[in-house]
């Protein structure tokens, strides 16, 4: 606790416990004097009650009392410094403060409280206190006279360059400062000057003598000084160093940059240059981006520790420069970085820890990527002065490196410089692994995609055919709709487009399973109807055998539940046309003379959700007629299209073209958007028809001595066509097929040649069973003749029509017969 007079310094000034009261009226009249009051100021009660208290106050203040009276009355009080005249005439600086006095009912009163401010510190400063405040003050202050010239400064202003107050005088800032940009603050200053606004907050950003080698910000502030008539004496102006919130604010403006351009795109290359675009200037004058090979291949780079001598393939990814010209000897993008071992990149890579060297040695090899006429240039050479080197890292992985240099500036780099470029690879890092496995598991659904749809439709004579595929899935390509074009026995072609329910990676899988599906049931050469119903109890069979509910989330997908196909089967040698659909739009026909209709086929149910029997229908087409079959998407996403689609789609459909394949594309650019809603696939084929001389048919009698008639008239055929060279396997063929429709069969016999790329030699029978291939024993003296038949032509079958049945035989008119 301190002393009673420690406490009494302490509660003069303001403290009402030591003010002195005094009572006025409303006017301002005396009411009331105390014995303080005449010990303050010198005069007895007898002469100032009564008269006004402006009789005690100097000139100045006596005139501003109704003033103060209105504002008591107005406001409520008023507090501030009056100059009062003692008896003796001296004058005393006082602390006023002027309240309404309580009210009893009687005429308004003021009660008028004095403090004597010889005591209180601040109130009555010197031209010496003043001029401590500014000279020690830690900011910068300066007074320039009307043509710039310096009059005063302080000392702390010293440490913003231009020497000491003494040396400045008479002198502008260009003439002590020539680095610096004095012309835009002298612009500031001119500008104070003319109009006498202050200019508040200007920040300045330069390099000054006091720090020759890093960037500084000063916040400056200018005020115009005017002599008593108001006319301009100067500029006061005040400096500030704000180089800590400048960089600050770089730091965070370059860190909100890289959070909007670098992982715009799920490209590795791409997204590393955005590291480099964002880096430079900003950070470094060049900087340089390498990569793993097994990241650029979207390859899994390896988690485990590099040793010291271990050689690691990187390649250049990224690379930025402030100079229009890159160093003569800079590797590309994409070529091969080679770095010595133990070099600051190797180290880096093993260690797995940023490095930085504010100051390169002039004459150090650039490490060993910068390589002219078979000597490694020095870094004096490339201009390059500081360095730091950055592991790029995601999920506790190295990727590569990122370098950074700095050549033209002088300012090398700092530990702050290395803190953000860690945060802009750290970001960086995440977008390039991510784009890494975008990439690889697009690639491999590519491969998927691509071995589910057929590289190339396959060579036939029957149909001109051409196809057109285009997924809704953008980013990954893949798509749940599918075509395919399967040749059948006796020149015949099957013609399948399909359509799995949804998009992406689960629908393509579903799509795969469906087309292995199709392609396998096509070979039992059963009509389209009986194909679908297989269809149909395969994707059922699926579910159940799964325990999978079929209306659950991801069904449809994975499994084909719902999905659409229809199945055509085109034979060229009476050009007749059978087709089923499960849930499909029908086919459009572009008929010969360009009048396009669309086929009136029953709609069966889509796979797997039971319901009504699928049913075919048989069409003849003439010659040159083409088929076009197509997935929803193409007709604006309806299960079947409807009579505004079906329009689009006929007009879009009697645009003819030179070929199929220019058409297909036209087709379905002028009905799809470039990213369609749903997946679209159309395959378009356009018929042809076998002539005269390409088939040959014989009705043979059901005896056996006919067999032998039966193979000298398949001689004479194969003689006029060309192909004596297939004469002994024919003639084996036919005589075994003949013998047996003869041994196990009823009804008439018929033979038949086929000659297209390929030759079909056909018997049909009356038959219902078909026969079946043995492998009989070495004693056995029967039972060869299916085994021959397989072993000397490319394949063999049987099919059933709805009168019998038919075996038939496939020769290769271009292979070797065996």
């Amino acid at each position: 606790m301190g002393s009673q007079d420690e406490r009494s310094v302490a509660r003069q000034g303001l403290d009402v416990a030591d003010a002195v009261p005094v009572l006025l009226d409303a006017q301002g009249v005396v009411t009331g004097w105390t014995r303080e009051a005449e010990r303050l100021l010198g005069y007895p009660a007898a002469r100032v009650v009564g008269h006004g208290v402006a009789q005690v106050l100097a000139a100045d203040d006596a005139g501003r009392v109704p003033e103060l009276m209105d504002r008591c009355r107005g406001e409520g009080g008023w507090a501030g410094l009056l100059t009062a005249v003692r008896d003796d005439d001296t004058r005393l600086r006082l602390m006023a403060r002027i309240t309404p006095a309580l009210d009893d009912g009687g005429p308004a009163r003021r009660l008028l409280l004095l403090s004597e401010l010889a005591g209180a510190p601040g109130w009555d400063m010197s031209r010496q206190v003043l001029e401590q405040m500014v000279t020690r003050s830690p900011v910068g202050i300066a007074v320039v006279d009307t043509e710039l010239r310096f009059v005063w400064s302080n000392p702390a202003l010293t440490q913003f360059g231009g020497g000491p107050p003494s040396s400045r005088l008479g002198l502008r800032l260009a003439d002590i400062q020539p680095g610096l940009d004095a012309e835009n603050i002298e612009a500031q200053i001119r500008q104070v000057l003319l109009t006498g606004d202050p200019v508040v907050g200007y920040e300045h950003v330069g390099q000054v003598r006091s720090a020759p080698l890093r960037e500084t910000a000063h916040m400056m502030s200018f005020t115009r000084l005017d002599d008593g008539h108001g006319n301009p004496m100067g500029v006061y102006y005040t400096v500030e160093d704000v180089t800590d919130r400048h960089r600050t604010r770089r730091r965070l403006a370059l860190l909100d940059r890289a959070g909007g351009h670098i992982g715009r795109t799920l490209d590795v290359t791409r997204t590393a240059q955005e590291l480099v675009d964002v880096a430079v200037p900003g950070l470094a004058d060049v900087v340089a981006v390498d990569l793993l090979e097994s990241v650029l291949s979207g390859g899994e780079p390896s988690d485990e520790p590099l040793s010291g001598t271990e050689r690691v393939p990187l390649r250049r990814a990224g690379y930025g420069s402030v100079s229009r010209r890159a160093p003569e000897a800079v590797v590309g993008i994409g070529e091969v970085v080679t770095y010595p071992a133990g070099s600051p990149p190797i180290r880096t890579l093993r260690t797995e820890r940023s490095w930085r060297e504010p100051r390169l040695d002039p004459l150090g090899e650039a490490w060993a990527e910068h390589v002219r006429g078979g000597g490694a240039a020095i870094f004096l050479e490339l201009g390059l002065q500081s360095a730091m080197i950055v592991p790029i890292r995601a999920r506790g992985v190295t990727l590569g490196l990122a370098t950074f240099f700095r050549r033209h500036r002088q300012e090398p780099f700092e530990a702050e410089d290395l803190s953000l470029a860690e945060d802009l690879v750290s970001r960086a890092a995440v977008c390039i692994d991510n784009a890494r496995r975008y990439n690889r598991e697009r690639d491999a659904a590519l491969v998927l995609q691509r071995s589910l749809l057929p590289h190339r439709l396959p060579e036939q004579e029957a149909l001109e055919v051409a196809a057109c595929y285009r997924p809704a899935d953008e980013l990954t390509g893949l798509g749940g709709d599918w075509y395919d074009v399967i040749p059948l026995s006796g020149a015949r072609v099957a013609l399948v487009v399909g359509e799995a329910t949804g998009h992406g990676i689960d629908a393509a899988a579903a799509m795969g399973r469906l087309r292995t599906a199709v392609r396998t049931l096509a070979v039992l050469d059963l009509p389209p109807d009986e194909v679908l119903a297989h269809l149909d109890d395969l994707v059922a069979r699926s579910v159940r055998e799964e325990g999978v509910d079929p209306g659950a989330a991801g069904a449809d997908n994975t499994l084909g539940v719902g999905a659409g196909c229809v199945y055509v089967v085109y034979d060229p040698v009476d050009g007749t046309c059978t087709m089923a659909a499960a849930g499909h739009p029908a086919p459009a026909v572009v008929m010969p003379d360009g009048h396009v209709a669309f086929v009136d086929l029953p709609q069966g149910p889509p796979l797997g959700v039971g319901g009504p029997p699928f049913e075919s229908v048989e069409m003849a087409l003439a010659a040159g007629s083409t088929l076009a079959l197509y997935t929803d998407g193409l007709t604006a996403g309806a299960r079947w299209a409807a009579d505004a689609d079906r329009q689009r789609l006929r007009q879009a459909l009697e645009k003819r073209a030179e070929s199929l394949e220019p058409q297909c594309r036209a087709v379905v650019d002028a009905l799809v958007p470039d990213r369609p809603y749903d997946d679209v696939a159309l395959l378009l084929a356009r018929t042809r028809v076998l002539g005269d001389a390409q088939v040959a048919e014989w009705d043979l009698a059901a005896d056996p001595a006919g067999v032998a008639e039966a193979r000298r008239t398949a001689c004479r055929q194969l003689a006029e066509w060309g192909l004596d060279e297939l004469a002994f396997t024919t003639e084996l063929v036919v005589s075994e097929l003949v013998t047996n429709a003869i041994r196990y069969a009823t009804g008439p016999i018929r033979l038949r040649l086929i000659k297209e790329r390929a030759l079909f030699c056909e018997v049909y029978d009356g038959g219902a069973t078909a026969p079946h291939l043995r492998h009989p024993r070495t004693t056995d003296e029967g039972g060869r003749g299916l085994l021959l038949v397989s072993q000397f032509t490319q394949q063999w079958g049987t099919r059933f029509v709805p009168e019998g049945k038919i075996i038939w035989a496939e020769q290769s008119l271009t292979d070797a017969p065996p």
